[in-house]
C-alpha cells in the first residue's frame, strides 16, 4: 500500500467539504470511494452500510443521547443564572471579577450541560451585558466568554470523552472522566490569570456593587452542582455505568427543574426533547459513518502509512507528539470536536501507543487540543456564537483572544509532556 490510498480517502473527503457538502455525507462518500478502489461498487456500498449499522451497535451510545437531553433541560431550566450567582460569590472580590465569573460559570455550566456552544450562549447572554455595563471592552468580554466556554467539556460528565472511549476501542470512561478534572481546572485557572492581568492593566474593578448573599446563593446552586457529584461519584464507585448515569442525570434534572426550581412545565417538555433529539441526530450519524471510514482506513493500512510518514521525519517521541499536536490544532480550525475525534483517533492512537503513551492520557490531549479549535476561525462554533451574543465582529475579538491562546498552548504542552497531570486522579482513585 502507498500514500495514494490516503490521498484518495482524505482527498475526496476534503474536496467534498470544500464544495460545501455536510460533513456526515463527506465522510460517507469518501469512505465509499476509498473502499470501491478495492471492491466492486455494489460490494463497497454494502460494506459501507454494514459498517454504518455496526458503528451504532453500542449500548454506550445511549449515554450521549441522555447527557444531551440533560444538558438541554439544564439550559432551558435557568441553571445558568444560579451558577453565575455562585461564580460571582466565589470570585466577586477579585479585580475584573466579572471576567473571572464568566470563566467559572462556563466551567460549571459546561460541565453540567456538556456543550461548549450552549455554555457560551447561556453564560454569555447574561455576563456580556453585565461586563459592558461595568465599562468592560465588548471585544474583551466576548473573548473571555469564548475562550472559557470549552473548559466544561474537560470536566465530567463529558460526551467528548464518551465518543473518544467508543472510537478508541473501549478506553475506560471512568478513567477519562477523572483524567479531565485537572486539565479542565488548569484551563479555567490559566484563563483567569490572563483575564486578571488584563483587568488590572485596564482598571476593571471588583464586582462589589451586587455582592451575592452567601447562604441563599449556595442553596440555589447546590442542587445543580450536586448532579456532577452523583454522576461521577456513581461511575467511579462502580454503582452504575456511564449509560445508567446519563439516565439518572435526566431524571435528576427533570426533578430539579420541574419540582424544585419549577422553571420547566410539562407543556415545555416536548420542545426540549425535540431540541435534544435534533442535537443527537447530528452526533449519531457522524458516529455511524465514522465506522465506515475507520474500516476503510484499516483496509488500506492508512494509520500505518501515516505512522511511517511521521516516523520518517523523526523517531523522537517528543517531536512526534509536537507534530500530532500541531496537526490537531490545524484540524480544529476547520472541524468540530466530534468528527475530529472520530476520524483522527484511529490514526494517531496507534502511533502514540507505540511509544507507551496511555490511551487515557492521549484522550485528554486530544480533547484539550480540539477544545482550542472551537474558539478559532474560520469555523469555530464558540467564536461565532460568542461574537454574535456580544454584538462585535470576529476581528475585534481576535486581539484579546491572542494572549489566551498563548496560555492555552502552553498548558497543552504541559498536558502533553507531563502525563501525571491527566493520570494522577485515575491512578489514585482507580488504581490503574
Amino acid at each position: 500500500m502507498t500514500l495514494i490510498d490516503s490521498a484518495v480517502l482524505f482527498g475526496t473527503f476534503f474536496l467534498l467539504l470544500a464544495l460545501g457538502l455536510p460533513i456526515v455525507f463527506a465522510i460517507g462518500i469518501a469512505s465509499l470511494v476509498s473502499i470501491a478502489t478495492s471492491f466492486a461498487l455494489h460490494d463497497a456500498a454494502l460494506i459501507v452500510s454494514q459498517r454504518m449499522l455496526s458503528g451504532l451497535d453500542s449500548f454506550t451510545l445511549l449515554a450521549i443521547a441522555f447527557f444531551i437531553l440533560a444538558g438541554a433541560l439544564m439550559n432551558r431550566g435557568g441553571i445558568a443564572i444560579r451558577l453565575i450567582d455562585l461564580a460571582r460569590l466565589i470570585v466577586g472580590r477579585l479585580p475584573g471579577s466579572l471576567a473571572h465569573c464568566n470563566v467559572v460559570a462556563n466551567m460549571l455550566f459546561g460541565a453540567i450541560s456538556g456543550s461548549a456552544v450552549a455554555s457560551c450562549a447561556a453564560v454569555g447572554s447574561v455576563m456580556t451585558p453585565l461586563q459592558r455595563r461595568e465599562g468592560y471592552d465588548p471585544g474583551y468580554a466576548a473573548a473571555v466568554n469564548i475562550a472559557s466556554s470549552p473548559a466544561g467539556l474537560l470536566i465530567p460528565p463529558s460526551s467528548t470523552f464518551i465518543v473518544y472511549s467508543l472510537v478508541s476501542g473501549g478506553t475506560s470512561i471512568a478513567a477519562l472522566f477523572l483524567a479531565g478534572y485537572l486539565p479542565g481546572l488548569m484551563m479555567g485557572l490559566g484563563l483567569m490569570l490572563v483575564a486578571g492581568i488584563i483587568a488590572k492593566r485596564r482598571g476593571y474593578s471588583a464586582d462589589v456593587a451586587e455582592r451575592q448573599p452567601i447562604l441563599p446563593t449556595l442553596l440555589h446552586a447546590l442542587p445543580s452542582v450536586l448532579l456532577m457529584v452523583i454522576v461521577i461519584g456513581g461511575i467511579v464507585a462502580g454503582v452504575f455505568t456511564a449509560t445508567e448515569a446519563s439516565a439518572i442525570a435526566v431524571i435528576y434534572t427533570l426533578i430539579l427543574t420541574m419540582a424544585i426550581y419549577r422553571t420547566i412545565t410539562f407543556r415545555a417538555l416536548p420542545a426540549i426533547v425535540l431540541e435534544a433529539a435534533m442535537t443527537t441526530a447530528i452526533v449519531l450519524p457522524l458516529i455511524s459513518v465514522s465506522g465506515a471510514m475507520s474500516w476503510a482506513m484499516s483496509l488500506e493500512s492508512i494509520p500505518q502509512q501515516i505512522s511511517a510518514a511521521l516516523l520518517s521525519l523523526s523517531d523522537n517521541p517528543l517531536v512526534i507528539l509536537l507534530l500530532i499536536n500541531l496537526i490537531l490544532l490545524a484540524i480544529g480550525m476547520f472541524m468540530d470536536i466530534t468528527p475530529a475525534l472520530l476520524i483522527f483517533t484511529p490514526i494517531f492512537l496507534p502511533i502514540v501507543t507505540q511509544f507507551g503513551m496511555d490511551p487515557v492520557h492521549f484522550g485528554v490531549l486530544m480533547a484539550f487540543n480540539l477544545c482550542i479549535g472551537i474558539c478559532t476561525p474560520p469555523v469555530g462554533s464558540a467564536l461565532f456564537v460568542g461574537s454574535s451574543i456580544a454584538g462585535v465582529s470576529i476581528g475585534r475579538v481576535g486581539v484579546p483572544l491572542l494572549p489566551m491562546f498563548v496560555v492555552l498552548f502552553a498548558m497543552l504542552m504541559a498536558i502533553t509532556y507531563l502525563p501525571q497531570i491527566s493520570l494522577f486522579l485515575p491512578n489514585l482513585l482507580l488504581g490503574d
